[in-house]
């Protein structure tokens, strides 16, 4: 009796095993793919085969961010051979409310081939547009300082296609454990953000010496 219970728990045992090993792998193969892996679809500046890359979660309304822009893109002119940098939208729309429409604005000027054009404007003028009301107005007059298609950039703006780009994006950042911005991830991994230019570029320098 006893060695047919010792049986009997053995085989609960191993069922239990087997149950959370089929979970687990159901859990694995049903998880997004890595939040960090980089597809053929993204915005980024720098050499698109070289082995560094940099990934940027930012939100255009982000006064941090805006201080990291100029960083950013002398990163791109001075080591855009062997780096690729990409850019990624996150929101952050409990305190900025008009980051989402700003990300919009950007994708909508991407679908004329204009998005780093709209990209730089939004940094470089964040002062004038963050905060108001007719922040979308303020977009369209960037649209026509680039000489866009302003009536396909409006309707762009508000396309469901645009937003989808903008929510993915942040979907990818839920996933990565982004909580603020700027948040930079180099080749993968997330790095605490740089205090100047010059730290930025030794990372990057450590990260090829590899």
């Amino acid at each position: 009796m006893k060695k047919k219970n010792r049986i009997w728990f053995w085989l609960s045992v191993l069922f239990i095993l087997a149950t959370l090993s089929a979970l687990i792998v159901a859990i694995a193969q049903n998880k997004p793919q890595g939040s960090t892996t980089i597809t053929g679809q993204e915005w980024f500046k720098g050499n698109p085969e070289a082995e560094v890359s940099l990934i940027e979660y930012s939100d255009f309304q982000c006064p941090a961010c805006a201080s990291y822009y100029p960083l950013l893109k002398r990163l791109a002119e001075e080591m855009g051979d062997e780096i690729k940098i990409i850019y990624r939208h996150f929101p952050l729309s409990s305190i900025h409310p008009q980051a989402d429409l700003a990300a919009q604005a950007s994708e909508a000027a991407g679908v004329q081939g204009y998005f780093w054009e709209m990209h730089d404007l939004l940094f470089e003028k964040q002062s004038e547009w963050s905060g108001q009301k007719n922040a979308k107005d303020i977009f369209i007059g960037y649209g026509r300082e680039l000489g866009l298609d302003i009536e396909l950039f409006s309707a762009d703006i508000d396309s469901r296609a645009v937003k989808k780009i903008v929510s993915d994006d942040k979907i990818s950042g839920n996933q990565a454990f982004v909580s603020g911005t700027p948040t930079l991830f180099l080749n993968g991994e997330k790095i605490n953000n740089p205090r100047s230019y010059d730290q930025l570029r030794q990372l990057i320098q450590n990260e090829l010496e590899k």
